[in-house]
C-alpha cells in the first residue's frame, strides 16, 4: 500500500464508471468494482484516487499480488509499514507493539500476540488519518488478500468514521467474493463494462496502433482493455517482422501477453467447464444440443458457470456465443493435438451440416489421404455454391494439406482455387497464404497470375503496398492479353483508390479493354468499359454515359467479382447521382440478393452502402441506419477495410441518428483510410465530419475540413459535383464565418459546371447556400423568397431531409431580419419535416432553435444578436462572458486580427463602445 501521488490519465471508455464510482462513495461510502481480468479496473481506481488526491485527500492504496493469499497477515502489514510515522504516535504501548510485531520491526515471537490490540490499532490509525483530512483507502485485486488480513480489515471498516472511505476492485476466480463481505451489506456494486468499438478505437489511437484494426480487435477482444492492447501490440509487431504494415484482415496472433490474459480470463472457469468449452471453440456453431451430443452430457451447467465468468453467452435456443473472439482461439492453441484430434472427431459425429461433418473429419486427422481431401474439395464446392467464399477458401487450404505427394496437380488446383475464394471472400490472409504455397510449387504463369490477383482482390482499400504484387502479375501475364487485362483492371482501381488520379485510371482501364478484346474475354471488356464511365464522370467526360451504355450491352454474369467495376452497379451509382432514387433503390434490391449468393462480401458491403446513401436522401432514416449497421457488421466480420464502413455509418448517424457518434464514426473513416491511402474515402469521410461540424455549430473547424475536402477533389481532378456534394456544405460554412462573397463565388463556379455538366440535382442545394449568402450581403428579402422556393423544389423532388435543412436556413434568415413569427413557422414545419422523415438529430436541432426563438420582437438580447452575422453572434457572446481577443481566436478557429475586425463591426452595428456596454447589451433580463 502505497499514498497516491500525480494525476492518472482519465480511462478510455469509462467516464461514466467514474462518475458512477463517486456517486456510490459519496452516497454510501463504499464502493466494490467487479469486472473479469484486464477490464480496467485498476485503471477506474487510479482515476479516482488521482481526483481524491487532488482534493488533498489522504489516499492509501494497497494492491496484493496473487502470491500474498498464501502468507498470512501479508497484506495487513502492508497497509500498516505504509501509514505515516506521525499516525503511530497517538497509539498505545500494546497497539504499538502489536503493529510491530504484524511489520516484522522487532524479533520478538509472534506467539501469544495481542489479536484485540492489533485490531484496535488499525481503527485507531484510521481514525487518526480522518481527523486531519478524509481518507479514501482504495483496494485492488481484493480476492488476492489472505484470510487473516481479510478478517482484520473487515472488523476495522465496520468501527471507521464516514470520513473513511473505501474502494474495493474485485476479481472472482472460483472462489468466494471478499470485497462484498469486506465492505458490509448494501455496499454498491459496480460491474465495469466492456469497451466499445469507438472505445477500442480510441485505445489503440493512442497507443499508436492502427484505428483500421479496430473493428476486428474489438471483436476479438470482447471490449476487454488489456487483451485489445496485447492483441494490437501483438499484430503490429507480427506485420514488423513480416512487411512492416499490419492488413486490416490480417489474423490476430494470440501470443505472448495476449495469450496470457487470454489464458487468465479462462481460468475463471473451473477445469471441467473448460472441456467443454474447447468443443464449443472448435465447433463452428456451438449449441448445448450439440455439445451434449458430441458427450459433454451436463453441457448447460457447465456453460452456466462459464457464463458467470463472463467467457460466453447462451441463448434462449441455446446458441453458444463467446464474449471474445481471443477465448476460443486460446483453448485451441493451448490444448494437445490428441484433445483437438478427439474434439474433431466427436463433432463430426454430432453436426448435422454435411460440410462442417466433413471439415471435422479433415481436422481430426493429420496424415494425407485422397479419398479425403477429394470430400474436403466437394465440400469447398458447395460452399461455393452457397456463398461461403472464406469458408470454401478453408476447405480448399485444407483439401490441400491433405493431397498425397504424388498428386501434386490436384494439390495445385486446390490452392489456386482456395486463393480465388478468398479474394471473393475478402480474406487477405487466406488468400496470402494459399499464394505463398502456389508460388512454392512449380505452377504455370497462368496459375501464378491468378494467385496473385486472389491477394489484389482481398486487399480491399490497401493497394498502395501492393506494387510488387501487380509487377510480379504482370511480368506472369505478359504472354496472355486476357490476363494482361485482369491485371490491368486492378491496376486501373489502384491509380483512382491510392493514387487519386482518375486520368491514369481512365488510361489504364483503356489499355485493359484493348487487351480483354484481344483475348476474347468479353466480361473484361465490359468492365473496362464501366472503369472508363466511371473516371470520364469524375473528369466531366461528357461520353461517359455513352461508354456505359456499351458496357451494358456486352454479355457479362449477373454479378463479375469487384461490384464497383460492375456496369449493372455503376448504372445505379449514377442514378443515385442523378437522384433518380426510386430507380437506384429497385436496381439494388436486385442486386443483393445475387451479391449474396456470390459469397463476395465486398460485393455485398458495396451494395449495402449504397442503400444507405439512397435511403438517407429519400428520407427512411431508419432503413438507412439498418443498411448501415449491417455493412458495419460484415466489415468487421470479414476483416474488410473499415474506412468505407465508418463513412456510412457516419452519414447515416449524422442524418438520423446522433451527430456525436456520426463525429466520431467519421474520425475513425479519416484515421483508417489516411493508413490505407485510401483517396477516394478520405474526402467522404472528411465531408461527413465537415457536415457534422457545420450542423453544430462549429463552422470554422467545418471550413477546415472542408476545404480539405475541396482540395483533395481538387488534387483527384474531381468536375463533376453531383458525386459528393460538399460544395453546398462549404459555402454555408463560410457564410457562418462571415465570408459570404467567397461562398458566393465558389456557388457561382459551381454552378456553371453543374449546368454545362447537365447536373441540375445538385442545383438546390447551392440555391440553399446562396440563399444564406444573400442574406449575409444583407438582401434578405431575395434570400427569403429563394429558399421558400428551393423548400418547395425539395418537397417536389421527395428529398425530405434536404427539404427540412431548407426550412432551418429559412428560419435562420427570417429571424436575422427580426421576423420571430415566420422563423418559428419555418423551424415548426423543418420539425415536422425531420421527424417524419426519422432524422432525428436534425429534428433536435430544429425543436432546440424553435424553443430559443422569442414568439416577439420586443427588445433585448434577442434582438441585438438578430442584427448580426452568425459568425458576429458567436463572438459577441463569447466577448460578452469575458473571453479575451486571443481566447476567442483559440475558440473560433480565426486570427487574433479577424476577431478585432469582426469586434469592431460588433461594436458599429449594436452602438456600443466598450466589452462592458456589448455585455450589458447582451444580458439576459
Amino acid at each position: 500500500m502505497v499514498a497516491a501521488t500525480g494525476n492518472a490519465d482519465t480511462t478510455v471508455g469509462h467516464g461514466e464508471l467514474i462518475k458512477a464510482v463517486e456517486r456510490a462513495l459519496n452516497t454510501h461510502g463504499r464502493a466494490l468494482l467487479t469486472g473479469p481480468a484486464g477490464a480496467g479496473k485498476t485503471e477506474a481506481l487510479a482515476t479516482v484516487a488521482a481526483a481524491a488526491s487532488a482534493r488533498h485527500e489522504t489516499v492509501l492504496r494497497l494492491t496484493p499480488e496473487a502470491a500474498d493469499q498464501w502468507i498470512p497477515e501479508a497484506s495487513a502489514a502492508a497497509l500498516l509499514a505504509s501509514v505515516p510515522a506521525a499516525a503511530l504516535e497517538r497509539l498505545s504501548g500494546p497497539q504499538r507493539t502489536a503493529i510491530a510485531l504484524l511489520c516484522r520491526e522487532t524479533d520478538a515471537p509472534r506467539a501469544g500476540r495481542d489479536h484485540v490490540a492489533l485490531r484496535l490499532a488499525v481503527v485507531e490509525v484510521l481514525r487518526t488519518l480522518a481527523s486531519a483530512n478524509p481518507v479514501l483507502l482504495v483496494l485492488d485485486n481484493a480476492q488476492w488478500l489472505d484470510a487473516e488480513s481479510t478478517d482484520l480489515l473487515r472488523f476495522a471498516l465496520r468501527l471507521t468514521p464516514p470520513r473513511v472511505r473505501v474502494l474495493v476492485a474485485e476479481c472472482v476466480q472460483g472462489g468466494a467474493p471478499v470485497g462484498g463481505p469486506l465492505c458490509g451489506p448494501g455496499t454498491p456494486a459496480i460491474r465495469v463494462p466492456a469497451l466499445g468499438a469507438d472505445e477500442i478505437a480510441e485505445l489503440l489511437a493512442r497507443h499508436g496502433l492502427p484505428a483500421r484494426l479496430a473493428g476486428r480487435i474489438h471483436q476479438a477482444s470482447g471490449g476487454n482493455p488489456r487483451l485489445a492492447l496485447a492483441l494490437g501490440h501483438s499484430l503490429a509487431e507480427a506485420a514488423e517482422a513480416r512487411d512492416g504494415s499490419a492488413h486490416h484482415a490480417d489474423p490476430l496472433p494470440l501470443s505472448g501477453q495476449a495469450r496470457e490474459v487470454a489464458r487468465r480470463l479462462l481460468a475463471e472457469a473451473p477445469a471441467q467447464a473448460r472441456r467443454t468449452l474447447l468443443l464449443a471453440a472448435l465447433a463452428a456453431r456451438p449449441t448445448t444440443a450439440l455439445l451434449r451430443r458430441a458427450g459433454r452430457p451436463d453441457a448447460e451447467a457447465e456453460l452456466a458457470e462459464a457464463e458467470r465468468a463472463a467467457l460466453v453467452t447462451v441463448g434462449e435456443d441455446g446458441a453458444v456465443a463467446f464474449t471474445a473472439g481471443a477465448l476460443p482461439m486460446a483453448l485451441a492453441a493451448d490444448a494437445r493435438w490428441p484433445e483437438r484430434a478427439a474434439a474433431h472427431a466427436a463433432l463430426a459425429d454430432a453436426v448435422d451440416d454435411p460440410v462442417q461433418a466433413v471439415r471435422h473429419r479433415a481436422l481430426a486427422v493429420d496424415t494425407p489421404d485422397e479419398w479425403l481431401a477429394a470430400e474436403i474439395t466437394e465440400a469447398a464446392a458447395s460452399c461455393r455454391r452457397r456463398g461461403q467464399r472464406a469458408l470454401a477458401a478453408e476447405l480448399g487450404l485444407l483439401a490441400a494439406e491433405r493431397t498425397p505427394s504424388n498428386r501434386a496437380g490436384d494439390e495445385l488446383s486446390r490452392l489456386v482455387a482456395a486463393a480465388e475464394d478468398a479474394g471473393w471472400a475478402g480474406r487477405a490472409d487466406l488468400a496470402r497464404r494459399a499464394t505463398r504455397a502456389v508460388l512454392a510449387r512449380d505452377a504455370s504463369p497462368a496459375d501464378r497470375v491468378r494467385a496473385r490477383l486472389a491477394v489484389i482482390d482481398a486487399a480491399g482499400q490497401a493497394l498502395a503496398d501492393l506494387d510488387e504484387t501487380f509487377a510480379y502479375a504482370m511480368d506472369d501475364a505478359a504472354a496472355d492479353p486476357a490476363l494482361r487485362a485482369a491485371v490491368q483492371l486492378r491496376i486501373a482501381t489502384k491509380y483512382n483508390l491510392s493514387d487519386g488520379d482518375p486520368v491514369r485510371s481512365r488510361d489504364a482501364a483503356a489499355e485493359a479493354g484493348r487487351l480483354a478484346a484481344l483475348g476474347g474475354d468479353q466480361v473484361a471488356e465490359a468492365m473496362a468499359l464501366t472503369v472508363r464511365a466511371r473516371m470520364g464522370r469524375i473528369l466531366g467526360d461528357p461520353d461517359a454515359e455513352d461508354i456505359l451504355a456499351e458496357a451494358l450491352a456486352l454479355p457479362a454474369p449477373e454479378v463479375p467479382l469487384g461490384m464497383r467495376n460492375a456496369p449493372q452497379y455503376l448504372a445505379v451509382r449514377h442514378a443515385l447521382f442523378d437522384d433518380r432514387l426510386a430507380d437506384a433503390r429497385r436496381q439494388l434490391l436486385v442486386l443483393l440478393p445475387a451479391v449474396r449468393r456470390t459469397g463476395s462480401a465486398e460485393d455485398v458491403f458495396e451494395v449495402l452502402r449504397s442503400l444507405t446513401e439512397v435511403e438517407l436522401r429519400r428520407g427512411r432514416c431508419a432503413l438507412a441506419s439498418a443498411h448501415a449497421r449491417r455493412a458495419l457488421e460484415l466489415t468487421i466480420e470479414a476483416g474488410l477495410s473499415p474506412g468505407p464502413a465508418w463513412y456510412a455509418a457516419a452519414m447515416a448517424e449524422a442524418v438520423g441518428g446522433s451527430f456525436a457518434r456520426a463525429a466520431a464514426y467519421a474520425r475513425r473513416g479519416i484515421q483508417a483510410s489516411e493508413e490505407e491511402h485510401d483517396q477516394v474515402f478520405l474526402s467522404r469521410s472528411l465531408y461527413a465530419l465537415g457536415l457534422t461540424e457545420l450542423a453544430t455549430g462549429e463552422a470554422a473547424a467545418a471550413v477546415a475540413t472542408l476545404r480539405r475536402v475541396a482540395e483533395l477533389e481538387e488534387a483527384q481532378q474531381v468536375v463533376d459535383p453531383s458525386i459528393l456534394r460538399w460544395h453546398g456544405e462549404l459555402a454555408e460554412a463560410l457564410v457562418a464565418v462571415d465570408a459570404p462573397d467567397e461562398a458566393a463565388e465558389l456557388l457561382a463556379s459551381v454552378r456553371t459546371v453543374a449546368l454545362r455538366l447537365g447536373r441540375t440535382a445538385v442545383l438546390p442545394a447551392l440555391d440553399r447556400a446562396r440563399g444564406l449568402c444573400l442574406s449575409a450581403q444583407g438582401d434578405a428579402d431575395a434570400a427569403v423568397d429563394l429558399l421558400a422556393a428551393t423548400a418547395d423544389r425539395f418537397a417536389a423532388l421527395q428529398l425530405p431531409v434536404e427539404r427540412g435543412r431548407t426550412l432551418l436556413a429559412l428560419a435562420r434568415v427570417e429571424r436575422r431580419r427580426r421576423r420571430r413569427a415566420p422563423a418559428r413557422a419555418a423551424l415548426g414545419a423543418a420539425a415536422e419535416v425531420f421527424a417524419a422523415a426519422g432524422a432525428k438529430p436534425w429534428a433536435e436541432l430544429a425543436e432546440e432553435n424553435r424553443d430559443h426563438t422569442p414568439a416577439a420582437a420586443a427588445g433585448g438580447p434577442a434582438v441585438a444578436l438578430a442584427a448580426l452575422t452568425e459568425a458576429e453572434a458567436r463572438l459577441a457572446l463569447l466577448v460578452a462572458e469575458g473571453a479575451s481577443n486571443q481566447e476567442a481566436a483559440a475558440k473560433l478557429f480565426v486570427s487574433v486580427k479577424t476577431v478585432e475586425a469582426r469586434l469592431t463591426r460588433i461594436y458599429q452595428k449594436l452602438r456600443v463602445r466598450s466589452r462592458a456596454q456589448l455585455a450589458t447589451t447582451l444580458r439576459t433580463p
